[in-house]
């Protein structure tokens, strides 16, 4: 093989192969070796059929598998004679007029990653807020607890529903006086009050007694998520087949116990550990943004365009996803496009403290074991079904690039673990208001994970009523979702390389909610990891929202 480099600028390089045409003579005839064993001919016996036939037969394929496989080798060997490390995946093209039976021009264009100056960890310090959970706290998290549990019995007869009770109810739905997929359905039972339904439909079902028959009149909202509904005017025939009202009586002995705990006592030490768990979470992205900023600010060095385009990419993805969620997409579309500016640097910026991340992790011999990866399996393929998980499982074993993004989040927490051990630490006590203040001021960043699985919603085991979607889209055969809310996707894509993974635990902006009273923070980290298939779908997992 000739090798020819034609562009050496900065991180972007470009060569010219030429692949002889005896080499790709001999890989045919390696293919043709390979297959005649398997190949099947009338008049011959099985692996006697003829090579000159076998190239008659099949030599076109052969010959386009043969170049294909000569053109992938010799990459691979241009990468490690050069010592090249791409951020992204290569483009590779063949020259045009390529014929059989000649040598094959091959063009190779690339970005490599940075050489990452050594990092400068010294001197780092820190404030660690601390947060002690209030007797408060508890007492809302024990109330909240008790009334999802709440529990409902028969109401006296001849009793008026009234909020707070339940009433079980037969419905039939119509438009324009048309029965719809969907809005029919018997014995669902609702809390008025609760505003599970769109808005409307509870307050006129105050009042009703057991058997009683109404109509009741409502208007679908503007953004209601089945399309063919959005603001239609509806009428529902209810039968009341059965009214309750909640029992009386708050948290205590007996409540704990129906939850398969000893005491109240021992309930309320539960939710303060969550509690602190929750805080402790805050302390550490509050740390790890400052730690970030540390970082950025003393460390510059140029990184992939192609890198940094495609985080881009991943971010205006998300905020274009939030948009659609706004009741004026235009105007969120308008402020995203004014601080297009700011999330390109946004973008740069992931990258760069990325591959910083790697580097540092790398030189400080910071890795995720064995068994630490079969746990994190392990626990994304409960997310499946079980039927699915072996096949997640083997996915997740023979894709190097999927393994790379699964591993990436513990990666980078385990490298900022590291870096806080090196930091000088203070702690200052605070309450919940002063520390979420202080994550808000940095421009309303929220934390969490990245993508985040928009068919992970379980929405079976509801009746097809007149339910608020909120600002989901089920399509016209689910009217019986509650109101979730938006769901959030973030943007944090894989590049190409050897550097270790490295992800972010922040989400990108949320552009078309917050853009008008916040910037967009720079807290954000890219993976460096392994290959250039960022278009493969990250292993699947559910994202929290904790902003």
């Amino acid at each position: 093989m000739q090798t020819v480099e034609t562009l050496n600028e900065g991180l972007k390089r470009a060569y010219t192969l030429t692949i002889p045409a005896k080499e790709i003579s001999d890989r045919v005839e390696a293919e043709v070796r390979q297959a005649a064993p398997q190949v099947r001919m009338p008049g011959f016996r099985p692996g006697k059929v003829p090579a000159n036939l076998i190239r008659k037969m099949h030599g076109p394929q052969l010959e386009q598998d043969a170049l294909n496989n000569a053109v992938r080798d010799s990459v691979q060997a241009l990468l490690s004679e050069k010592q090249l490390r791409p951020a992204m995946q290569p483009a590779v093209e063949l020259g045009d007029g390529y014929e059989s039976g000649k040598d094959a021009e091959v063009t190779v264009s690339l970005e490599v990653l940075p050489d990452v100056p050594a990092p400068v960890i010294e001197g780092l310090t820190l404030e660690r807020l601390t947060v002690e959970p209030s007797e408060e706290e508890i007492d809302t998290q024990l109330n909240r607890l008790a009334s999802q549990q709440k529990a409902f019995e028969d109401a006296p007869e001849d009793r008026a529903a009234d909020k707070g009770d339940q009433v079980i109810m037969d419905f039939a739905g119509k438009v324009d006086g048309v029965a719809f997929d969907g809005g029919t359905g018997e014995g669902m039972a609702i809390e008025l009050g609760s505003g599970q339904l769109i808005p409307g439909f509870e307050d006129q079902l105050i009042g009703v007694k057991v058997g009683e028959s109404r109509t009741v009149s409502v208007n679908f909202p503007d953004d209601y998520g089945v399309e063919t509904l959005k603001g239609k005017p509806a009428t529902f025939d209810i039968t009341v087949t059965a009214l309750k009202t909640a029992k009386e009586g708050g948290p205590d002995d007996a409540f704990a116990k129906s939850l398969g705990l000893e005491s109240l006592e021992q309930l309320r030490g539960l939710l303060k550990g969550q509690i602190e768990q929750e805080l402790n979470g805050l302390t550490r992205t509050h740390m790890k943004r400052k730690l970030l900023d540390q970082l950025a600010a003393s460390h510059d060095f140029p990184v992939p365009p192609s890198m940094v385009e495609a985080e881009f990419g991943q971010i205006w993805q998300q905020l274009e996803h939030e948009a659609t969620h706004e009741a004026d997409q235009d105007a969120a579309r308008a402020e995203m496009e004014k601080d297009r500016a700011d999330y390109q640097k946004i973008a740069e910026r992931r990258v760069r403290l990325g591959l910083l991340l790697s580097q540092i992790g790398q030189q400080n011999g910071v890795e995720v074991s064995s068994q630490e990866m079969n746990r994190l399996i392990a626990q994304a393929a409960q997310q499946y079904s079980p039927k699915d998980r072996e096949r997640f499982i083997q996915y997740i074993q023979q894709d190097p690039m999927a393994a790379a993004q699964l591993r990436a989040p513990l990666y980078e927490d385990k490298v900022v673990d590291w870096l806080f051990d090196k930091a000088e630490i203070t702690d200052r006590p605070a309450t919940r208001a002063e520390l979420e203040a202080a994550i808000e001021e940095e421009d309303g960043f929220a934390t969490g994970t990245h993508q985040h699985s928009h068919d992970d919603h379980d929405h079976s085991g509801h009746d097809h009523a007149a339910h608020d979607h909120g600002d989901h889209d089920h399509g016209a055969d689910d009217h019986s979702g509650h109101d979730h809310g938006a769901n959030e996707a973030s943007a944090v894509d894989a590049g190409y390389g050897d550097e270790a993974s490295v992800e972010s635990e922040a989400e990108a902006p949320k552009a078309a909610k917050k853009a008008k009273k916040a910037k967009p923070v720079e807290g954000d980290v890219v993976d460096p990891s392994e290959g250039a298939e960022a278009v493969k779908p990250r292993a699947k997992r559910k994202a929290k929202d904790e902003g």
